[in-house]
């Protein structure tokens, strides 16, 4: 055993004493992440001006033409998302970096969809991308605040997490959807990736060596480099008879998805509804109960961030044992699922507003529309029930469709068909109607209105995603309240070709409850 402690100590902290002591202020702005690697110590600032030893040409460090840099990396090329590859190519890193970290992600679900397709992109780096890679950094950390761990998983292993940044992001992830064994490998073969101590124990014992594990806690904690509520939740992880009959720990001051995970593994998990969006995927085991497993999801799904067949999956799963709240959103969605298999027409108008009733109150409708407003919209539905599908398959990817078919009997529904078809006009906007303004401002971009010359200099200049990115803001501006902003956006959007983007963030503006 003390054999095989040495040799653990001296691949895993060999030169790890000093490092450890190095600052452990955060890499990134997402304020959840792990401490589970070391920041890069920086060189020692000189005390005198520097001196050159000699008259010679200092070195001139070059970059082969086209050869990619993180920056660059997208899962999503330019014939999947539509967008070219010059996309960021003509901005400044630093721009693109602020306005993706101020980007609203509760916003309308196109709006979300868009940001997604921007981070993901496949794209000529920046001017001015360089050491860091803050705008790659910047991308995944949007896709982090929207909960969606899996398309930031595949862009940052399509970068390679070789480097601290990137390690800990990675590592993060992994413990959030439980596939942290193999962060834990890669953590093992990376010398240049220097865990916190941590790290190496919660690694060392997953990989069965809690002797190992207990001698590296014990070097931290004789060194005094573990933070004093960081040891005691350590010191339980490891040895579960200690913790056998000790109060339970208090609240952690910070929760990070490491602790979150100790503090499962020592039976005193944190419910993750107060938590940033991304620890909701943790919920998403089978080991969460039934309620905990649907609650994450809905929180996912109104963001993007999961697919609407996991959401209805997990509906569907079982029979509510209890009512009100979860019980009752997955009793109306069972009912109605069951009625629309059955082909039942008048089972199906009859659960249908209960079922849209409870995603409204989740914000899901358009995960909803997504399951099965094709399905009821081909239903011989009549009346109010016929209303409510035609409004449902608005939200869906078929709205045209459903436009084209639907026989309008309101003015209201006149207007949302015509711009389901994209040609609507201010005077066709129904005097008297309670989403009179907002539909003015949509009309006004679907019936010519140019983008702000703000906006449309940006698109001018080669700037189209600064421009996008500006757009999505616009538009959350008008949310607030400022319908002028709304068509500036819309009219940005129809400008440069986006016009299925256009056209959903314009119905999903005026038939869904978005204000900030």
């Amino acid at each position: 055993m003390r054999a095989l402690a040495a040799a653990a100590m001296a691949g895993l902290i060999a030169s790890g004493v000093a490092a450890q002591q190095a600052t452990t202020a955060p890499m990134s702005a997402i304020g959840w992440l792990s401490q589970s690697v070391e920041t890069p110590s920086q060189p020692a600032t000189p005390t005198e001006p520097p001196v050159s030893g000699s008259a010679s040409t200092p070195p001139v460090t070059s970059q082969p033409l086209g050869q990619a840099t993180v920056d660059g990396v997208g899962i999503l090329p330019p014939s999947v998302t539509g967008l070219p590859a010059t996309l960021w190519a003509a901005s400044d890193a630093a721009t693109l970096t602020d306005l993706i970290g101020a980007e609203r992600v509760e916003t309308l679900p196109a709006l979300q969809d868009l940001i997604v397709t921007l981070m993901l992109a496949e794209a000529d780096p920046p001017a001015g991308a360089g050491k860091g890679s803050p705008l790659f950094l910047a991308r995944v950390d949007k896709l982090l605040d929207l909960g969606a761990l899996e398309p930031a998983q595949s862009l940052i292993e399509a970068a390679k997490p070789d480097t601290p940044a990137l390690f800990r992001r990675w590592f993060d992830i992994a413990l959030l959807t439980r596939t942290e064994d193999t962060a834990c490998k890669l953590l093992q073969s990376q010398p240049d990736i220097l865990p916190t101590y941590a790290a190496r124990v919660f690694c060392i014992a997953r990989g069965g060596q809690w002797d190992v594990a207990a001698l590296i806690l014990n070097t931290g904690r004789a060194l005094g480099d573990i933070p004093p509520e960081e040891e005691e939740l350590l010191t339980r992880f490891l040895d579960p008879a200690y913790a056998d009959g000790a109060p339970p720990l208090p609240p952690p001051s910070h929760v990070t998805p490491l602790i979150f995970r100790l503090r499962e593994a020592i039976g005193e998990p944190l419910a993750t509804g107060d938590l940033p969006r991304a620890f909701a995927n943790a919920d998403l085991a089978d080991t969460t109960g039934w309620k905990g497993q649907i609650e994450a999801a809905e929180r996912l799904a109104r963001n993007g961030a999961l697919s609407e067949n996991v959401l209805q999956a997990l509906y569907t799963a079982r029979t509510p044992a209890a009512s009100g709240g979860v019980w009752d959103r997955a009793q109306a969605v069972q009912t109605l699922d069951a009625a629309v298999t059955a082909g039942d027409a008048g089972a199906v108008a009859a659960a249908l507003p209960a079922a849209w009733a409870a995603m409204q109150s989740v914000r899901c409708e358009v995960p909803f529309a997504k399951l099965y407003a094709e399905q009821v919209r081909a239903m011989p539905l009549t009346g109010q029930a016929a209303a409510l599908a035609f409004r449902i398959a608005l939200l869906s990817p078929s709205y045209e469709a459903a436009a084209q078919a639907y026989q309008p009997t309101t003015d209201e529904e006149r207007f949302l068909a015509a711009l389901a078809r994209g040609s609507v006009t201010p005077t066709d906007v129904p005097a008297g109607w309670t989403e009179a303004a907002r539909a003015r401002a949509v009309a006004a971009a679907f019936s010519g209105a140019a983008p702000s010359p703000a906006l449309a200099g940006l698109v001018t200049q080669g700037k189209l995603g600064e421009a996008l990115l500006q757009a999505v803001a616009t538009f959350n501006a008008g949310l607030a309240g400022d319908p002028v902003q709304v068509t500036d956006a819309l009219a940005l959007l129809r400008q440069v070709g986006l016009e299925n983007v256009a056209r959903k963030a314009a119905l999903q503006y005026l038939l869904l409850d978005r204000a900030p």
